[in-house]
């Protein structure tokens, strides 16, 4: 039977434990008493995943089957979420591949012939070739994307954007012209955790700025009472509002997956164990690959752990109409992720692993590491933070001063620019967000290369709204093992060892503040009451 997560307190015979900190990992010795929150171990995969597919297919939630809503002569369309989800990449075939195989049986059955399948990647950066076709499988790749009907979505193709109305908070609700005017949009999902799928799907995934920046904006996300319950979430409910508005216009037949734990591959599984139960081959590998990393070159030790493939089980899959599939979506994102946590602590220590939404096969600049950390992972939780309003929040990665040129050029100015002017979202969103979103230059190249839209930088930071919203100020925020020179630009502090952060903010938490740690990856939800 799988183990659910669990809380540990730390005591002396507990063994140092693995913290992740960017392209590596450490292991740390807490303070006695720290609570330590594990996730829970991987649920049981489905037996027969093409069975599991054919049966939710044909039994929807709240809709006619699958079959019943194709016919001859229709237009489909196929939308899919990009690359940012699952983290590690999934190794091939990916889950998105077999659903969607199996929607094209049915639709080739049905007599339809006008379909098109795109990647709902909103202002991320486009998906190269390779990336597409590890998405939708080589079959599917070959048949569609040579005649020009496998694409990334445009969201600066102003011919290509369909407005459909306005919600009663009067947002503009534009998506995908094709989609909009579909007979049928099939949108395929991953949720990887609680903050996906839903209505945030197309509303979201399909959306230019126009309609983004109704609720990526740092008032909407200090109001966002966690990412990860979408119930509470003023991000969510605009998106909801502009869901209900799309379903109003445009049948949409949403696909959900839900995965397990078992993110790494095998030659990482001991980070999927528990320190205590590693046996002497984990020790070996884990000391084997520590060894290695330190003395490899840095494209060496980079494509170590970018050409990571998370060996991934499917928990579950539903379709059918959009909130009634996601409600049970949820519930099996929280059967595999919730872990009950009793009350906050004065400090939360986080790692940042290598790979966040924004940098697959890319670099994990400072801006997108404090995304990572005070704004994926702070928010995972649910009821309350796991640190008390006030608190700190001591994290670990390097916050390299480095970036990916053809993935975030927009990035590099925003941090030399505009952080060095401001770190307050809502100034930053004031003085300088229009004109990195319309600036041509990064129109350009989100158009027609491989580079995140102009205005991505500012949703990243705003991100973290919320974050530092509770803790109060940036200086309660302490890197181990940061780049100084990094963390002070961006208003955080650096230090290099765990116990040099903790004197660092005793003027703020005391000198014997309670300590939780976060032990993901694995994923995991802290149900903090």
């Amino acid at each position: 039977m799988t183990r659910p997560g669990f809380v540990l307190e730390v005591d002396d015979r507990t063994p140092p434990l693995v913290v992740h900190e960017g392209e590596g990992f450490r292991l740390e010795s807490f303070p006695r008493g720290t609570r330590v929150v594990y996730p829970p171990e991987s649920l049981p995969a489905v037996p027969d995943v093409d069975a599991a597919i054919d049966e939710a297919l044909r039994n929807p939630v709240d809709s006619e089957p699958l079959p019943s809503l194709l016919f001859a002569g229709m237009r489909l369309t196929i939308a899919f979420d990009d690359i940012s989800i699952p983290l590690p990449p999934m190794k091939s075939p990916d889950i998105r591949q077999r659903i969607i195989e199996a929607v094209l049986e049915m639709a080739a059955a049905a007599g339809v012939d006008d379909v098109e399948l795109v990647s709902a990647n909103a202002l991320h950066r486009r998906l190269n070739p390779d990336e597409l076709k590890h998405i939708v499988g080589e079959r599917v790749f070959r048949s569609f994307f040579p005649q020009g009907a496998l694409y990334n979505f445009d969201a600066e193709d102003k011919e290509n954007i369909a407005t459909l109305g306005k919600t009663r908070h009067d947002e503009d609700v534009q998506i995908h012209k094709r989609s909009a005017e579909s007979d049928l949009l099939v949108y395929v999902n991953v949720n990887l955790v609680a903050m996906d799928g839903g209505h945030k799907s197309v509303a979201i995934g399909l959306a230019p700025y126009s309609s983004l920046k109704h609720h990526h904006n740092p008032q909407t996300m200090v109001n966002s009472r966690s990412f990860m319950d979408h119930k509470k979430s003023a991000l969510h409910s605009s998106a909801w509002r502009m869901g209900k508005v799309v379903a109003e216009h445009v049948k949409v037949f949403q696909i959900e997956t839900t995965l397990n734990n078992t993110i790494f591959p095998d030659a990482y599984s001991f980070l999927q164990k528990r320190e205590w139960e590693w046996n002497i081959a984990d020790q070996a590998r884990f000391v084997g690959i520590r060894r290695g990393l330190a003395i490899a070159p840095k494209r060496v030790r980079h494509n170590a752990f970018h050409s990571m493939r998370g060996a991934y089980g499917l928990t579950g899959v539903v379709a059918g109409e959009v909130e009634a599939v996601h409600e049970k979506t949820i519930a099996a994102v929280h059967r595999q992720q919730l872990v009950p946590v009793q009350g906050q602590s004065d400090v939360m220590v986080l790692g940042v692993p290598f790979v966040g939404p924004y940098n697959v096969d890319s670099i994990m600049n400072p801006v997108l590491a404090a995304c990572m950390g005070l704004g994926y992972y702070f928010n995972s939780y649910r009821g309350q933070p796991v640190v008390r309003k006030g608190g700190a929040v001591i994290l670990y990665h390097p916050v390299t001063q480095e970036f990916n040129q053809l993935h975030h050029p927009s990035y590099v100015d925003f941090f030399e620019e505009v952080l060095s002017t401001s770190t307050d979202p809502q100034v930053i969103e004031k003085q300088f967000e229009e004109r990195y979103a319309t600036d041509p230059w990064y129109v350009h190249l989100y158009r027609t290369s491989y580079a995140y839209h102009g205005v991505h930088p500012f949703y990243m930071w705003y991100w973290i709204a919320h974050a530092l919203d509770h803790l109060g100020s940036g200086r309660n925020v302490v890197w181990v093992g940061g780049n100084r020179k990094a963390c002070a630009r961006m208003g955080f502090r650096a230090a290099t060892t765990l116990q040099d952060a903790l004197e660092m903010v005793s003027d703020t938490v005391g000198p014997d503040p309670s300590i939780t740690y976060l032990h993901n990856p694995p994923h995991l939800v802290a149900d903090v009451t």
